[in-house]
């Protein structure tokens, strides 16, 4: 009698597939050899991703740990400004930011190529106040001469003795007592609370250029000066790392010879390297990016507030958007020194209205040094600022704030066309 039609077995089910697969067994293809070659493939796959990712993500960590350790921190300047803190100026506008960028033109290590080491000692070749607005539509950057006369305070030197107060040119400040002492001095001469400083010595400079692929200038006439390391013909010229370096720092083989306008040339060059940065897609090339960030962070001394990778991307992410005209260059206000010609003074009350605009974040506006006197602002026939705002003609007349215009350039001005 046949058994009665119910639901499988799963035992039955189970028998089945064994005969099949002895079946099969002889046969040159079958079902089970494949599907176990594509398992097997997978998993290799996925084992080949998983390995992919963690290199990619260990490389990149390694890149960021090595960035990050370039940039040396000056712990002994932290805490000597943190001495003096209840004498420095207090932040008058919140998320505005000031950063004193210093160049030191010390000859030791490196650096002896470019003259004589005396001792390790070292000055600020090359001082800017860089104001970012609390908006981050634009960024001013003040220079400050080398040889203006200024007080200096009390500050200690890298052995720890107290220098005495005293009325002195402006580098020697940072002879005396590096960069705290300069900041101390910049403050105390401004007003202007400086919230990180910066010091970028001589070969991270030329790096920061080599890494963009050189930066155009224009000479209206040939250069050859050894001391500079310089030679170049007349005319537009795209200027290597060595060149460059050469450029900003030639004294006595371009124009007249005078600092004054070395300074001029110095932020002209800055603004076109910013122009270059900005135009030719480094922010947004890794590839091209990593050399610039490996230069600039080799090149640094900071603050403990900007010691990071993270804190300088934090910086930069912030300033990305601003327009190359937003971005400008001038110097303070200044004239011979009355005792001594060879030294700067500041001209009042324009200095004092220009640290004024900085520190309540006020916009200041700059022109060519070459642009004809006008009567709302600019630069006279000297190129030397008239100290005049851009206000109403008519007494009492409604019109814009006035905003102080000073002799300088911006990032965006093609020199070559001026």
């Amino acid at each position: 009698m046949s058994e009665s039609a119910g639901p499988p077995d799963s035992s039955d089910d189970s028998a089945a597939d064994r005969r099949a697969s002895q079946a099969g067994a002889g046969s040159d293809a079958g079902p089970e050899p494949l599907a176990g070659h594509r398992h097997h493939w997978l998993r290799w796959t996925a084992l080949g991703v998983s390995l992919v990712v963690l290199v990619a993500a260990g490389g990149g960590w390694w890149l960021y740990r090595k960035l990050d350790g370039n940039i040396r921190t000056d712990t002994s300047a932290a805490a000597e400004l943190k001495a003096y803190e209840r004498e420095r100026p207090a932040t008058v506008v919140r998320d505005a930011e000031n950063i004193l960028l210093i160049g030191s033109d010390s000859r030791a290590g490196d650096n002896r190529e470019y003259g004589r080491d005396d001792g390790g000692s070292q000055r600020s070749d090359t001082t800017i106040l860089l104001h970012l607005a609390a908006d981050r539509k634009s960024v001013t950057a003040m220079s400050l001469p080398r040889d203006l006369m200024v007080q200096i305070p009390v500050c200690h030197t890298a052995d720890g003795k107290a220098t005495k107060k005293q009325f002195a040119q402006f580098n020697w400040a940072f002879e005396f007592g590096g960069t705290a002492c300069t900041v101390r001095t910049v403050e105390k001469l401004t007003g202007v609370r400086i919230d990180h400083q910066m010091v970028v010595d001589f070969n991270g400079f030329k790096d920061m250029v080599d890494a963009v692929d050189g930066v155009e200038v224009c000479l209206k006439k040939p250069v050859d000066d050894p001391d500079a390391h310089l030679k170049l013909p007349a005319g537009r010229q795209k200027l290597d790392g060595e060149q460059a370096l050469g450029y900003v720092r030639a004294r006595k083989s371009i124009g007249n010879g005078s600092d004054t306008e070395r300074m001029d040339r110095q932020q002209q060059f800055l603004g076109a390297l910013v122009n270059k940065v900005q135009s030719n897609g480094v922010l947004l090339n890794p590839t091209r990016l990593y050399p610039v960030l490996d230069a600039a962070t080799k090149a640094l001394t900071t603050d403990p507030g900007l010691d990071t990778l993270k804190d300088m991307y934090e910086l930069v992410r912030g300033l990305r958007e601003v327009p190359t005209d937003k971005v400008q260059f001038l110097t303070v206000p200044r004239r011979p020194y009355a005792a001594d010609p060879n030294r700067d003074e500041l001209v009042q009350p324009d200095a004092d209205r220009l640290f004024k605009q900085l520190r309540e974040d006020a916009p200041v506006a700059v022109v060519p040094a070459d642009r004809p006197k006008n009567d709302k602002g600019g630069a006279d026939d000297n190129g030397k600022n008239n100290g005049k705002d851009n206000a109403p003609d008519t007494p009492g007349a409604a019109g814009p704030s006035p905003t102080p215009t000073y002799s300088g350039n911006n990032a965006a001005a093609d020199l070559c066309k001026q």
